[in-house]
């Protein structure tokens, strides 16, 4: 087996190949102020509007902070002693609607949400909006849990420009905040918000008088991580585990298999979780659950490969119990990981062609386990009744 063991990659090799994949993952650009790439006149041009056309305070504010924060959209903002923060959002417009979400995780999903258009006939609405799912006809007007003060909220245009203002009171200090922007290009029905043509998700640190925006788009963060999770743990990861149960008799390619398979499968799991750990860190994304799981599994996937280093030999008296140890600390981190998937697609709002897709890959498995265990089964049942034809009974005389 020489020309096998020539082509079989090398330990380091896998290991340079999990480093090279952890890097590329990792070069995520970091957070920068909203208004990194505007420069002094700019932003001064852009933020010395004069609100005047707005009712009563928002048009006499002073002592705003100001910032470019996502496309054409800008964030003015004050905040008292007393913990009233005054909020005037202003974007390019032309028709639809714009809004802004206070979100508890990061996610749009369960944020509460200030909405603001310029009807047909030329009357301004401004709603504010539950988002209790990611259906269109879950997005709820005349609800959700912001604070709104007895000042009532207000939209104005000016020029291209639409303004949002509204004024909340919280109970204490506003201090970092994930904000969902959004926009759409369809006039609102009845109240009711046609489908966003794009959004985004930022960090506010309103105590600060900083906008912490990702540079990268965190929903393309969201789906890398998602597309990470189900390569690694939804298909590398079982068809590497399929191997050394279906593939036994071609020693040892089995062995050489399985190892590339899992290498290559916990490389990409692990790089999804760190992109996880990132977008946590971003947006503040905190599911317990899902990040508890995720975690769990990780772990289990450093003991399978620190086991794979200390595998014992073929004659030694441990060998038997540590293929009970690896074989169903596998299994529990491969049930885990599919779990994960599914409650990661379910909590982050994902699509039917998300769950589709996972749905049709889940069932292939499914089905492949099933038609090789039933091969398998087969073939031992073969070997039991067939008899040696070298044997003979001796009739009796």
């Amino acid at each position: 087996m020489a020309s096998l063991r020539s082509w079989v990659p090398k330990r380091n090799f896998l290991a340079s190949f999990c480093v090279l994949i952890l890097v590329l993952d990792l070069n995520v650009p970091a957070l920068t102020d909203g208004s990194d790439n505007v420069g002094g006149d700019e932003l001064s041009q852009l933020c010395g509007t004069h609100m005047s056309f707005l009712p009563s305070p928002y048009g006499n504010l002073s002592n705003l902070v100001c910032k470019p924060i996502w496309n054409t959209f800008i964030l003015r903002y004050s905040q008292s002693e007393d913990h009233v923060l005054n909020i005037v959002l202003s974007a390019v417009y032309t028709t639809g609607w714009v809004g802004m979400g206070f979100s508890k995780d990061g996610m749009m999903v369960g944020s509460s949400a200030m909405v603001g258009w310029i009807n047909t006939k030329g009357h301004a609405r401004i709603k504010q909006y539950y988002l209790q799912g990611s259906k269109q006809g879950q997005v709820i007007p005349d609800k959700g849990e912001l604070p709104l003060t007895v000042v009532p909220a207000s939209v104005g245009l000016n020029g291209e420009m639409i303004y949002l203002a509204f004024q909340l009171k919280f109970q204490t200090q506003l201090a970092r905040q994930p904000i969902v922007l959004a926009f759409g290009s369809s006039y609102p029905k009845n109240s009711h918000l046609s489908e966003h043509e794009d959004k985004t998700t930022i960090m506010v640190d309103f105590s600060a008088g900083s906008v912490s925006v990702a540079s990268t788009d965190t929903s393309q963060m969201k789906k890398n991580h998602g597309i990470l999770g189900i390569i690694g743990w939804g298909l590398i990861l079982p068809i590497g585990a399929l191997v050394p149960r279906y593939l036994k008799h071609k020693d040892p390619l089995w062995y050489y298999l399985h190892s590339v398979f899992q290498f290559v499968g916990f490389c990409i799991g692990l790089a999804g979780v760190v992109l996880g750990q990132r977008l946590y860190n971003i947006i503040q994304a905190d599911f317990p659950t899902h990040r508890g799981i995720g975690i769990f599994v990780l772990v289990l996937s450093i003991l399978q490969i620190l086991a794979f280093f200390l595998r014992p030999n073929k004659e030694a008296k441990i060998r038997k119990s540590w293929n009970v140890y690896h074989h169903w600390v596998g299994r529990i981190a491969l049930f885990f990981g599919a779990l994960n998937i599914v409650l990661g697609i379910h909590i982050g709002g994902a699509g039917s062609d998300w769950k589709i897709g996972y749905g049709f890959l889940l069932g292939v498995t499914i089905v492949a386990v099933v038609v090789l265990e039933s091969m398998a089964w087969m073939r031992r049942s073969e070997k039991t009744t067939t008899m040696d034809p070298s044997f003979q009974i001796n009739p009796v005389e």
